[in-house]
């Protein structure tokens, strides 16, 4: 039988759902919240792959992702070259087939 609680159980779910989120500053100052649903590694690089928490819309953000000192620490880049968006996407969609509806 297992010291956890229901309470402490439930806790804990919560808590691992939190570390899929994150809130970034965009451009304009603006906060946006994102659930990260999957990281890539493509060319030596690693980029996250984020949905919008507000956004109805099931379009994903894809950033690279710069490792700092710390988790805590971490770069969230935007992309600039559609191509490499494009590929990145394709990898992911490799990666998670299964877990998530593509069109």
């Amino acid at each position: 039988m297992s010291d956890i609680n229901d309470k402490e159980l439930d806790e804990l779910e919560n808590e691992e759902e939190i570390e899929n989120y994150i809130t970034l500053t965009d451009d304009d100052g603006n906060e946006v919240s994102f659930e990260i649903i999957g990281t890539v590694e493509y060319k030596d690089h690693l980029y996250g792959v984020l949905l919008p928490w507000d956004d109805e819309d099931d379009e994903v953000v894809i950033l690279e992702i710069i490792p700092g000192e710390t988790p805590d620490e971490d770069d969230f880049v935007s992309v600039d070259d559609d191509g490499l968006l494009n590929e990145v996407f394709e990898e992911f969609k490799k990666n998670y087939d299964g877990e998530y509806e593509f069109e």
